[in-house]
C-alpha cells in the first residue's frame, strides 16, 4: 500500500487565525392542446439559445490572449505558522476537486460568491489583502477568477460541518506547501471542524509564506522554478480528503438550537 493510503504527517495551519392586472380579452382563445403545441417550438428555441449562449460563454472564457495571462509570483514575506500532525485519510479518493482559472480578463457567466466543495460541505472563495473577495464567474461547469497584475491575494477554505478534511492545493501547478510539481497525493493542510483556512503563498517555513501575487506568466514562481512551467500558469487546484481524526469532539451544547431560521449547509 503507498504512503498515501496509511498515516500521513500533514501540516496543519495554525492562525489567530407582486399586483395582479387585469387580463385583455381574447377574442378567439385557443384550446389548451393547441397551445401546447404553437408554444412548444418557442420554447425549445429559448432552450437551445439559452445552451448555446452558455457554450458560447464558456468557450469565449477558456480562450485568453497573451496580454490578458497572468501567473503566481514568489511575492512577499508573510507570517503564517504551522505545526505537523499524523491524521489518516478516511479513503485514498479524494471527496472533491475543483480547478480555477484566471487571468486579466472580463469573463462571462454567473458571478458566484463562493465556490461549493464536496456536495456544500466546503465553502472557497479567494480574496485580497483588504479581505474583499474577487469575482469568480462559472459557466458550464467551470471556474474563472479575474485578477490584475501586482495584486495579492488568497485562498480561503470554510468548513461548514464538525468533520475534519484536508485541503490539498495547487497554484500554477506548483504545490503550495513543498514547491514541487503538484499531485492529488501530498500531504496538505488541515481544515478543522467549523474552522476556516486560508493559505496566503508558497510555504518558506514553519512561520512565513511566500504572498501570492498575480503576475505576468515571466515573472511567475512556476516559470522560475525547476518543477514548474510557464505553460502551467493560470490555474489553482484544490483537492479535498476527508480525515480520520480521533481527537475530535462534540460540538458544545446549544441551549436554542433551533432559533436559526435558515437551511443548514450539507453534513
Amino acid at each position: 500500500m503507498k504512503k498515501y493510503q496509511k498515516w500521513l504527517g500533514l501540516t496543519l495551519i495554525a492562525l489567530l487565525s407582486a399586483c395582479a392586472g387585469q387580463q385583455a380579452p381574447v377574442e378567439s382563445p385557443l384550446s389548451s392542446s393547441t397551445q401546447s403545441i404553437d408554444t412548444a417550438p418557442q420554447a425549445a428555441a429559448q432552450s437551445m439559445n439559452v445552451s448555446k449562449l452558455s457554450y458560447e460563454s464558456a468557450a469565449t472564457n477558456r480562450s485568453v490572449r497573451s496580454s490578458e495571462r497572468l501567473g503566481t509570483q514568489w511575492g512577499d514575506e508573510v507570517s503564517s505558522y504551522v505545526t505537523q500532525v499524523d491524521l489518516r485519510r478516511t479513503s485514498e479518493t479524494p471527496i472533491a476537486e475543483t480547478a480555477v482559472r484566471y487571468a486579466d480578463k472580463h469573463y462571462r457567466g454567473r458571478g458566484i460568491n463562493e465556490i461549493s466543495l464536496a456536495a456544500g460541505k466546503i465553502g472557497f472563495f479567494v480574496e485580497s489583502d483588504s479581505r474583499r473577495r474577487l469575482p469568480i464567474f462559472r459557466t458550464e461547469g467551470q471556474y474563472f477568477l479575474q485578477g490584475k497584475a501586482g495584486q495579492a491575494y488568497r485562498l480561503v477554505y470554510r468548513n461548514h460541518t464538525d468533520k475534519t478534511y484536508e485541503i490539498v492545493a495547487s497554484v500554477d501547478g506548483i504545490d503550495v506547501i513543498s514547491g514541487k510539481a503538484a499531485s492529488r497525493y501530498h500531504a496538505g493542510y488541515v481544515l478543522k471542524p467549523k474552522g476556516t483556512l486560508a493559505i496566503e503563498g508558497f510555504r518558506k517555513s514553519d512561520s512565513a509564506v511566500a504572498s501570492f501575487i498575480f503576475s505576468k506568466p515571466a515573472d511567475a514562481y512556476a516559470a522560475n522554478t525547476p518543477a514548474g512551467s510557464i505553460a502551467n500558469t493560470g490555474i489553482i487546484g484544490t483537492v479535498v480528503y476527508e480525515l480520520y481524526d480521533p481527537n475530535r469532539r462534540i460540538g458544545e451544547p446549544q441551549p436554542f438550537p433551533a432559533d436559526n431560521g435558515y437551511a443548514p449547509p450539507p453534513r
